[in-house]
């Protein structure tokens, strides 16, 4: 395994499903009860949280932004791409802590990129990580996964879904 494999080793079961959370009108999410028990249960107290497509924000448990940033930052064919995108993650980003209310500050620079106060999100545990949507990026990306999405059930079915 991985050094990001390693740290997801590390955490409790993610919940499963995608579920709606508010960004208070001082940018602050409050996380929905599912994602708390996860963060607690996998002692998530700091976080690292940023965008690197513009679109939607990304909550990493230091430990796992520590090794996508090793990965971002690393040598060889794609590290351009790489570093670009790790200056993009930093340029919106920023550090953040879990309160005993379960409410993590947004950065500013990234709520004011996705205009995301008082908003609500779409809020999906991803490879270690809390990924965010807003209701619009949520919308069209459920939009794309039900395109055509009779042949990609017959597909996995013949898989062995």
């Amino acid at each position: 395994m991985g050094p990001l494999a390693d740290q997801i080793a590390n955490f409790a079961e993610p919940p499963h499903s995608i579920v709606e959370a508010k960004v208070d009108d001082k940018g602050r999410l409050k996380l929905p009860s599912p994602s708390l028990d996860w963060c607690k249960k996998s002692n998530v107290l700091n976080v690292f949280i940023t965008t690197l497509d513009k679109r939607s924000v990304r909550i990493y448990p230091i430990p796992v932004w520590k090794s996508t940033l090793s990965l971002l930052e690393s040598h060889g064919p794609n590290a351009k791409q790489g570093a670009d995108l790790a200056r993009i993650a930093k340029k919106y980003g920023g550090d953040a802590e879990v309160d005993a209310q379960g409410r993590v500050l947004l950065p500013s620079a990234l709520r004011t990129l996705l205009s995301l106060e008082s908003e609500v999100v779409a809020v999906e545990h991803v490879a270690g990580r809390i990924d965010l949507m807003t209701k619009a990026v949520y919308d069209k990306m459920i939009e794309e996964a039900e395109t055509g999405l009779e042949d990609k059930f017959e597909t996995f079915r013949q898989l062995g879904l």
